[in-house]
């Protein structure tokens, strides 16, 4: 692989960075962040850092960070397994109505979205009856988590069967899109909701507390690791592989009723749905085997792209989507990005772009058109194309699909 696909830059003190951002905006928050990973004492070769890559908090969303002795729990961060789910159906563009507010109602009645009385009783984010289906696939997952509980018991706060088959709120979204054919597609992205954020805020703290003990000193505080071999370690890795198995099953349960609503809508006639369906993490570690040497990988913000995986690159509510195949390429650890990736901050999206803007954005989209989603509009990210371009060695574009309903949280 020619290095002239990505920057490299060096870190006093610590690993290099290699990032594909030629063409892309990286801010120096986000740099700085790279580079205060890159420093870490347990770092593997490098960091990769994709070309949709931002500040976020602990570690820079758009970073995989292969380590080996020790895992950063911040790096996965709070969200963890969320990911993206596609699957394309037998419908056809000519199948859909003119109007497609009826199928978007349908999509939203039958997945509960967004966050009210800060995620407490009656949230209309959650299940106020819980179904059948999701009891079903919280029985299977119910037995880890009560191992996790018994070592853990602060962990156990609610909001766990009753947001399996939820989508939450801020970037997640569910989509009805177009292939370059007229095929339709269903897209979500989502994780693991409240109980994947709950057990990343009370490890991320537990690794701080372990700093503290131990006289560890760090450049930022939300590097606080667990060494391999602790009881904190294992504990840790047994809770994130539990919340990556529930957000995948979240993804499944979601699309089953997104095909069932749009099914019982009236508006199409009937289809088949799973002709090609992915399902990835995008926040996630997983052990893997780079180089020669079995290493822990951290993606966060980031997809695996071995050689043949199919994965997922959404734009934003007004810009295409990618299905597409990883190439494989070790310099990256086998991965790519996760999507086009904020070129702002939400209160900066706020202060600068009005209802009007948005709605010019997202001209030809169902969607919402009001000020609560002003911090999702288009121009709050980086140009997917640029994105795109900057990872060509990364992947190939099988599918490009263009959203026309588009469902926020």
């Amino acid at each position: 692989m020619s290095q002239e696909a990505y920057n490299v830059i060096a870190a006093e003190g610590g690993v290099p960075v290699k990032a594909w951002t030629k063409g892309v905006l990286l801010d120096e928050r986000a740099k700085e962040q790279l580079l205060n990973v890159a420093r870490l004492p347990f770092i593997f070769r490098w960091i990769a850092a994709m070309p949709d890559v931002h500040w976020g908090i602990g570690a820079t969303v758009g970073s995989v960070i292969p380590t080996k002795g020790a895992i950063v729990p911040a790096a996965v961060g709070v969200d963890i397994g969320c990911g993206m789910m596609a699957v394309q159906t037998s419908l056809n563009a000519r199948d859909l109505p003119d109007n497609l507010k009826i199928i978007r109602e349908a999509i939203e009645k039958a997945v509960p979205h967004g966050r009210t009385h800060h995620g407490g009783p009656g949230d209309r984010g959650a299940w106020h009856d819980v179904p059948e289906r999701s009891l079903e696939v919280w029985k299977s997952l119910k037995g880890r988590y009560d191992r996790i509980l018994a070592k853990h018991p602060k962990l156990d706060r609610g909001n766990h069967s009753n947001h399996l088959g939820t989508l939450g709120t801020g970037n997640h979204f569910i989509e009805v899109c177009l292939d370059e054919s007229g095929a339709v597609w269903f897209m979500l992205h989502s994780g693991s909701r409240g109980v994947g954020n709950r057990m990343g805020n009370y490890f991320i703290e537990l690794a701080r507390n372990d700093m503290k003990k131990f006289f560890i000193h760090l450049p930022d505080e939300d590097l606080a690791y667990f060494p391999e071999g602790t009881e904190h370690f294992d504990d840790y890795v047994e809770a994130v592989e539990w919340a990556q198995d529930y957000a995948r099953s979240n993804r499944d349960l979601m699309m089953e009723q997104i095909v069932s609503a749009v099914r019982s809508s009236g508006e199409v006639p009937p289809f088949i749905a799973g002709l090609k369906a992915i399902n990835c993490h995008h926040n996630y570690v997983a052990r893997e085997s780079h180089f020669g040497h079995n290493v822990l990988v951290t993606r966060k913000g980031a997809v695996r792209a071995r050689e043949g995986d199919m994965g997922i690159i959404p734009g934003s509510m007004g810009a295409r989507s990618y299905i597409v195949r990883g190439k494989g390429n070790p310099e990256s650890f086998h991965s790519c990005s996760h999507g086009a990736g904020r070129a702002m901050s939400r209160h900066e999206a706020k202060r600068r772009f009005t209802v009007e803007d948005h709605i010019r954005m997202t001209e030809g989209v169902e969607c919402r058109k009001d000020a609560d989603v002003i911090d999702e509009t288009p121009a709050a990210y980086k140009p997917i194309d640029a994105v795109m371009a900057a990872q060509s060695d990364l992947v190939e574009i099988v599918h490009t699909l263009r959203q026309v309903v588009c469902v926020k949280g």
